[in-house]
């Protein structure tokens, strides 16, 4: 077991620089330098990926398994050209060049070009009695984004984010520890753009230039300092390159992508019934119903309450037949009942399964069921048992697990005592015998563990169907588990527009499936919040309207017609969508990319949109620029170069320039750019539903779209059993020219009559079968 480093220091001590070099190793992929009793190791992963280890005690720390894909031996052999001076070390791949001086120590980067990044300032590498950190220059007009779950500001220059996950209730846009604990972030200035990823499960901290102006420093309480630095020309080669190292989200069954609906308070059967009735009555577009902790027995988890939802399964089936799916909660605090024949703490009780005090005693909290146990999610064979007890649930005919509570959350008594959020020791120990650790180092992987159990039991006992899975807490690496909704927010217009930048940045960090309580959790909405709110969440890749009890209602009819119809027409664009967003999910699944974009990630080299954090992109082809304040009838919005389309109108737009668009109630400014081809199903009440035609949207200009697909719910594609299809439009004169390439692919969405939409000249239908075609508008 490695020395301590959990406890925070009570005292400042000062920072010990790292000697100069007194020796150096090399071999084929890395460098390793003794500095005094120190050492750092600089090893070559990939052109544009270098990993950089600095030990104060000498000694690194043994491989994990919980974020990070591969093993650094597990890495293609990159060769790399060393030259050594009598100041400094040199080692050059095709894309970077990685200067390590000898006295005093520092690492510096350069791109092909010459130009410096993530430098060193001189004793850029120190540490003292609990923590070890790093400081580097903030080069002119860089900008930092990522960092995981952040409120606030799309740009986090000139902030602090504290990695260690909370339950974060109650924030707004100060509050730094969240739900999700990610410490990676992308830094950006023209023409230059790279990533790094601080990989340390304990408690870490990027100070980015707040308290040293000119410098950010990332600190954290491990025996070492292991970061990840990733060199890319843009946002997206940073993004590939991370996934590469973290993972990739699966692709989730298509309903997944369809609006759900969510309440804690549907505490009935009957209800369930009346609501899905409701949606389909109002002729309003909803694919997933989820059920928080009213459903089950005294919030016992795993179990379902015989008074309130007696017959689950025919329940489910019941609104199965309707297009819906039921997603239910689940927790990890277990209720403690050592006499009352709860058979899911006797097992954990009698398998030692549970989280234990250093002592040996038996831990416990206080959460909705008082007084509860905690499973050990970091030990294999507890991540197997917890996902066993899933079949009460798949049994049922769950579709989805959402996991909460789960950073953990947790109280010192029971709920209305006014007690105080704790977690388990920091010295308590945790996992199997192979990957031993203390909660100081596993406390911010407990949601991602509990997800992965959830993950890899539904796709146990649900054959070969997708499931879904959703969380509240995480950490790096999350998205190959669960999609993430962010928290408890509020019904404010706050927390409306911060919602954009926060999705946004949680994209940049990895995590394409994210989304946010439509309307807020907490507190009470308006017609005219919950309009423009449900405008914005088409556009989230998690679109879920949900809140709390106690609150107004979130479902789309309960403000009244004109907001009902507002609603229906914006979800109905979202199911019109599908095939356009179903294309991204497959891209995020296979590249890492976000599905929602900071208009920097498409415009990298255009300052203009570094702080623009209320407009996004929708993939590569759509920008929103959504109403997030109060009476709102028009706003600025920036067009990015190029040539754009009003979405509503039509009209054609000339870029590079700020306009005002008009935005009465039922408008969300929305556009197209030039060469964007677009394919949206008709209208459907729920994605099972298969269209027979589909419209393919094309904007003049030059452009192309590769459509992908496949039956939507199986593992089938995993074999190879789908098919794509790239459409690309370009001009001569005055014409355009549409070309469609033969399907590729196994999959055969079967025969279905295509329209070709060209905005401002025309349309042409056509029987799609498979094959070539080309048209001259």
């Amino acid at each position: 077991m490695p020395q301590y480093f959990g406890q925070l220091p009570t005292i400042e001590p000062s920072w010990k620089a790292i000697p100069p070099v007194t020796s150096v190793e090399t071999d084929d992929r890395q460098i390793t330098l003794l500095c005094g009793d120190t050492r750092l190791k600089v090893t070559i992963l990939a052109e544009n990926l270098v990993r950089v280890r600095f030990a104060p005690t000498g000694e690194f720390l043994p491989r994990r398994s919980w974020a990070v894909t591969r093993d650094d031996a597990e890495w293609e052999t990159i060769p790399f050209t060393f030259e050594e001076s009598l100041e400094v070390f040199c080692l050059h791949t095709e894309q970077i060049s990685v200067h390590i001086w000898k006295n005093p120590v520092k690492i510096e980067f350069f791109d092909g070009q010459g130009r410096p990044f993530a430098r060193d300032r001189e004793g850029g590498l120190a540490w003292r009695a609990g923590s070890v950190a790093g400081w580097k220059v903030i080069e002119p007009e860089e900008h930092f984004y990522g960092f995981g779950e952040r409120t606030g500001l799309l740009d986090r220059l000139g902030s602090i984010a504290t990695n260690w996950t909370v339950d974060a209730v109650d924030y707004d846009t100060l509050t730094d520890e969240m739900y999700q604990a990610i410490p990676f972030f992308i830094a950006l200035r023209p023409s230059l753009c790279y990533g790094l990823f601080l990989n340390s499960t304990y408690w870490s901290r990027f100070d980015l230039g707040v308290r040293e102006m000119g410098y950010w420093r990332m600190e954290t309480h491990s025996p070492e300092l292991d970061y990840y630095l990733i060199y890319g020309r843009d946002p997206a080669e940073v993004t590939r390159t991370y996934a590469e190292l973290t993972g990739k989200m699966p692709l989730p069954p298509r309903w997944a992508l369809g609006y759900h609906q969510s309440r804690w308070g549907y505490d009935s059967e009957d209800l369930v019934r009346a609501i899905a009735r409701e949606f389909r009555d109002r002729q309003i577009p909803c694919d997933a119903i989820h059920l928080d902790i009213d459903y089950m027995h005294g919030f016992r988890v795993f179990t379902w309450s015989q008074k309130r939802f007696p017959d689950p399964h025919r329940l489910i089936n019941e609104i199965r037949q309707q297009g819906f799916k039921i997603i239910t909660i689940v927790d990890p605090g277990i209720k403690y009942e050592p006499e009352a024949d709860y058979a899911v703490f006797d097992e954990a009780l009698q398998q030692d399964y549970l989280i234990r005090k250093p002592e040996g005693q038996l831990f416990h909290g206080y959460v909705w069921p008082d007084k509860a146990v905690f499973p050990d999610f970091v030990d294999p064979d507890v991540r197997d048992w917890w996902g066993n007890w899933h079949r009460v649930l798949t049994d049922a005919g769950v579709s989805g697990i959402w996991n909460d509570m789960n950073e953990p959350s947790l109280s010192d008594r029971p709920f209305g005592d006014k007690g105080q959020k704790i977690w388990f020791p920091l010295d308590t120990c945790q996992g199997s015998p192979k990957e031993r650790a203390n909660h100081a180092e596993t406390h911010n992987l407990y949601g991602l563990l509990m997800a992965r159990a959830s993950f890899e039991a539904m796709e146990r006992q649900r054959e070969n169907e997708r499931s879904f899975i959703l969380t509240r807490s995480g950490y790096a690496g999350i998205q190959r588990w669960s999609s993430v909704w962010l928290g408890d927010n509020q019904a404010t217009w706050e927390h409306l527009e911060q919602s954009l930048p926060m999705l946004c940045n949680m994209g940049l960090s990895g995590v394409a499936f994210v989304g946010c309580d439509v309307g807020g959790f907490a507190g009470n909405t308006t017609a005219e919040l919950f309009t423009r709110w449900m405008q914005s969440g088409i556009l989230y890749p998690l679109a879920r309207a949900h809140s709390a009890m106690g609150t107004i209602r979130r479902e789309p009819w309960v403000y009244g017609e004109e907001v009902e119809a507002i609603c229906r027409k914006y979800i109905e664009l979202r199911y019109r969508l599908i095939p356009y967003l179903y294309t991204l999910f497959q891209e995020a699944a296979t590249t890492g990319a976000p599905i929602l974009r900071p208009l920097l990630y498409h415009y990298p080299d255009n300052p203009k949109v570094y702080e623009l954090h209320n407009q996004v992109m929708l993939g590569s082809s759509i920008m929103a620029a959504p109403i997030c304040r109060p009476g709102g009838e028009a706003r600025s919005v920036y067009l990015p170069e190029g040539i754009w389309y009003d979405w509503w109108t039509g009209e054609r737009l000339e870029g590079g320039r700020y306009i005002l668009a008009l935005a009465p109630l039922d408008v969300m400014p929305l556009y197209a750019r030039e060469g964007a081809i677009i394919p949206l199903y008709p209208v459907c009440q729920h994605l099972d539903e298969i269209p027979a035609s589909m419209t393919v949207r094309i904007y003049p200009g030059t452009g192309e779209f590769t459509l992908y697909e496949d039956d939507g719910h199986s593992f089938d594609y995993r074999r190879g059993i789908y098919s794509t299809t790239r459409y690309s439009v370009s001009t001569r004169g005055e014409e355009v020219v549409i070309e469609v390439s033969d399907r590729c692919g196994e999959y055969n969405p079967g025969e279905r009559e295509i329209s070709i939409e060209v905005i401002g000249k025309g349309e042409h239908r056509f029987l799609d079968d498979g094959t070539a075609k080309q048209w001259t508008f």
